[in-house]
């Protein structure tokens, strides 16, 4: 409708109310009361319906989040129990695999002078082949 003819009506409307008598107006109050109520009802469905759409898209992202993260759990833990593979292919490391106290060198397992070879305690290859031979 037109925003005069919509202007006209409720001036015409308002008017009418005035001059109606009372039962009439208790009625007429009713059917405004009960068209507030559909409206509203209308409206609440509405926005339900809109928040509803967008819960659905949160959830959907949050489960898609959710499968990339199983997705590199599930990847994480092919890592570690690696089974049929060699321990030093896995890419990330056991505990069994850190250096306890006892691995490390002390100053009396270094080699001392002594036990460096000097140039005549190395063969050279004229040797192998007359030991050989």
């Amino acid at each position: 409708m037109d925003k005069r003819v919509k202007k006209a009506a409720g001036k015409v409307a308002k008017s009418a109310i005035k001059h109606a008598p009372e039962p009439v107006k208790e009625k007429v109050k009713e059917v405004i009361v009960d068209k507030a109520k559909e409206r509203f009802k209308e409206n609440i469905h509405e926005k339900a319906g809109e928040a509803e759409e967008k819960v659905q898209e949160v959830l959907l992202s949050a489960r898609e989040k959710l499968g990339k993260a199983v997705e590199a759990g599930q990847e994480f833990q092919k890592k570690m129990s690696s089974v049929n593979k060699k321990d030093d292919d896995r890419k990330v490391k056991g505990v069994k695999h850190i250096k306890g106290i006892s691995d490390i060198k002390t100053s009396k397992d270094i080699k001392s002078a002594t036990k460096i070879k000097r140039a005549k305690n190395i063969k050279s290859s004229n040797d192998i082949k007359t030991i050989g031979s």
